[in-house]
């Protein structure tokens, strides 16, 4: 028995030593970052080596023409039309986000009979593969049959004859794209906010209520200040995926029309892979890597220094 004991007793400790944080750890989160830096670092240097080069579709190999590419991208008057609407597409559509899932969650945070109804309705957009919800909005924006002027007319917000052409105007087509990228992303701010609503402890709201902070006395000094880190995290999420994504814009309009509602993404996309110019094409990705590393570096600050004790 004794032998057996002896046996047991270094085994034991050879496990209670993998459970320690230093090893316990590393080994949790290994995985994690190996599959961060192939899915990501693989790409991204891959795209720094292009940038750099003349290669074109069907090889990976080129010349180096030094900032050439660069260059030439930042004088091109359609990448510095795409800058502009990259930048008013993220920040427009989020703008809206973040106010209505605020008021969304507000209301789904109360009980009431069909609660679960109307969360399912609103998670349905983000559940919904993307193609699916743009043949309905293409069907809503459509020159002939949209359904938007119909009620427009109806309610005679336009006139009789009006007809607004929603994708084939340049000013229209932004408008439309941002209406339905802020539908795609709504639910996904939703529920993060409604989650840090929930989190709230309900003697915190007893505090303010007896201490006469009541609607939106309450909703300003107390909630917002509770809620805001997780508000300003919900901002970076849509911030970096509105400013990546290229998906709606490429379905809804693809550019068009004559290249004015294009993204940095979607000119990326075009140049890169459709034109075939892969030097360019990854210069103008490129471009928005340190906007995007140096808001995001802001925002968790924000977030760090509003995050109440």
């Amino acid at each position: 028995m004794e032998a057996v004991a002896g046996k047991a007793r270094p085994r034991r400790r050879f496990v209670d030593r993998l459970e320690e944080r230093r090893f316990l750890a590393p080994a949790l989160i290994g995985p994690a970052v190996v599959f961060v830096v192939l899915l990501v670092g693989g790409p991204l240097l891959l795209a720094v080596y292009l940038s750099f080069t003349n290669a074109t579709a069907g090889s990976l190999e080129g010349d180096f023409v030094g900032v050439r590419n660069f260059s030439r991208v930042w004088d091109d008057p359609i990448f510095q039309d795409a800058l502009k609407n990259t930048f008013l597409f993220t920040f427009a559509s989020n703008a809206i986000v973040l106010v209505l899932a605020k008021i969304l969650a507000n209301f789904l945070i109360r009980d009431f009979r069909g609660k679960w109804i109307i969360r399912l309705l609103i998670v349905l957009p983000w559940a919904a593969p993307i193609a699916l919800g743009v043949i309905g909005w293409k069907w809503l924006l459509d020159s002939l049959y949209s359904t938007v002027n119909w009620v427009g007319q109806a309610v005679h917000i336009l006139g009789p004859n009006e007809n607004p052409q929603w994708t084939g105007e340049p000013n229209l087509a932004l408008i439309g794209i941002i209406a339905v990228h802020a539908w795609r992303i709504l639910p996904f701010a939703t529920i993060i906010i409604l989650a840090g609503l929930a989190s709230i402890p309900k003697e915190v709201d007893d505090a303010a209520a007896v201490d006469g902070a009541v609607g939106w006395r309450r909703m300003v000094y107390v909630t917002i200040p509770l809620v805001l880190p997780i508000m300003t995290i919900a901002l970076l999420f849509g911030i970096v995926f509105t400013a990546t994504d290229m998906i709606v814009v490429y379905l809804v309009t693809n550019g068009g029309p004559f290249n004015s509602s294009h993204m940095v993404t979607t000119w990326a996309f075009q140049t890169g892979i459709i034109a075939g110019s892969l030097g360019p094409g990854a210069a103008i990705s490129l471009f928005l890597f340190p906007i995007l590393l140096v808001t995001a570096v802001g925002m968790l600050w924000l977030a760090r220094r509003t995050e109440v004790a």
